[in-house]
């Protein structure tokens, strides 16, 4: 039996996520590691660790979110009006980004460099269409992803039609099968099995065109949503196992950071084997833990988060624009912060997430979200009509009849 009412659990982790991105891009200027925007002269390999795990599963899970999200949009449409609705909610905010939202992020990094030269002087290079960061300021950034979800939306659409139709009940009956026990798991092996055979040879881009491992890895996740919250008992089955799922990502997590820590890894002299086969086992490691990890958190979601409160609705609504304004703000921000003499990392830290919070927030509160055109372009559902009201008009002393007048 197919689930069409929302759960409201997936949106409570839809917002957990968004904010595990906060945290995570806030530290980005401060860890040990090359390839960020803006960097502080000091840095820090504790915080980089913390940053490694947090980007072994935040993704997945964004993504997994993300294909239940799909699932709801089919609901009563046709393909074409979902992929109208996609290219609306998706690839119009993501011009948006392009043009407008990502540029100040690219500024910001050039003067970091040495440019000298002011916004406008520089703006007009984002339109020579050269790909950042090849010496081009043209670039999606952090709004990747929703370039990913819109592009694997427009491809599986047919085939999100035909999974909720009644032509696929034999095919739900069938999944219902791996709701005993735990053979829900098996569901993550093509995952793991891919990013130990590929990531290696083909590591992560999110430039679309070079990023073949990587592309295929989180569609896994968006279909691995979809099929899930297509099926019930799935989800169900999650919930039931929470405790076996948050042990597998637990163990794996361990055993991966013990054998990183002590060098027993591939390339090291530590590492005892030659045999190609204990190489691909120790990447596996990597999915594994991503996969533990998502249907734990969506296990323990569905257990403890499934309750409304009054304030889910404006938080649900506010997460999209959020996580498309979050990263400028940062960059922005840490431009800044970065030139503060004597302080801490953490104090510098503390201050990008609060300040970031405070500031995305309150731009979606004063200008997107009142206003239907910043709505529209930041990929928000229209405001919703105001209800009739009935009024009473009189139309004789004898007889009183009831007028619906719609209010301004």
């Amino acid at each position: 039996m197919e689930t069409s009412q929302r759960q409201t659990y997936l949106d409570w982790l839809r917002i957990i996520s968004i904010l595990g991105v906060l945290f995570f891009h806030s530290a980005m200027p401060y860890v040990a590691e090359d390839g960020w925007h803006i960097k502080n002269h000091e840095t820090s390999n504790l915080m980089m660790e913390s940053n490694h795990f947090l980007h072994l599963f935040r993704m997945p899970l964004l993504f997994f979110i993300s294909g239940t999200v799909s699932f709801y949009m089919m609901q009563r449409r046709s393909t074409l009006s979902f992929i109208g609705l996609r290219f609306r909610r998706l690839f119009i905010p993501l011009l948006v980004g392009i043009f407008i939202i990502v540029p100040p992020q690219i500024y910001m990094e050039r003067l970091a460099h040495g440019y000298q030269g002011s916004f406008l002087d520089w703006y007009p290079s984002v339109f020579k269409f050269v790909p950042y960061p090849k010496g081009g300021s043209f670039s999606w950034h952090h709004l990747w992803f929703i370039a990913y979800l819109f592009i694997y939306d427009l491809i599986f659409a047919p085939m999100f039609a035909w999974l909720i139709s009644p032509k696929s009940d034999g095919f739900k009956e069938k999944l219902a099968a791996l709701a005993k026990g735990k053979w829900v798991y098996l569901l993550m092996l093509p995952g793991i099995i891919w990013f130990a055979l590929l990531s290696q040879d083909l590591p992560e881009t999110n430039d679309l065109i070079h990023d073949g491992c990587y592309f295929v890895y989180w569609l896994l996740f968006l279909l691995a949503g979809f099929i899930f919250i297509l099926q019930p008992k799935l989800m169900d089955s999650l919930e039931r196992n929470r405790r076996f799922a948050l042990t597998i990502g637990f163990l794996s997590l361990m055993m991966w950071e013990y054998m990183r820590w002590n060098k027993v890894e591939p390339g090291y002299i530590n590492w005892p084997f030659h045999d190609g086969v204990f190489n691909y086992l120790f990447i596996a490691l990597r999915p594994t833990i991503a996969w533990g990890w998502v249907l734990a958190l969506v296990g323990y979601g569905k257990h403890y988060l499934n309750r409304t409160h009054k304030i889910l609705n404006y938080l649900n609504q506010a997460v999209y624009p959020f996580y498309i304004l979050h990263q400028t703000v940062i960059v922005l921000i840490v431009y800044y912060i970065v030139q503060v003499p004597n302080e801490s990392i953490l104090s510098k830290y503390i201050y990008t997430v609060g300040i970031t919070f405070f500031v995305s927030v309150l731009i979606y509160h004063l200008l997107i979200r009142p206003y239907a055109l910043t709505r529209f372009l930041f990929g928000m559902k229209p405001k919703d009509k105001p209800k009739p009201k009935p009024v009473m008009k009189v139309e004789n002393e004898d007889e009183v009849k009831p007028v619906i007048v719609l209010s301004a």
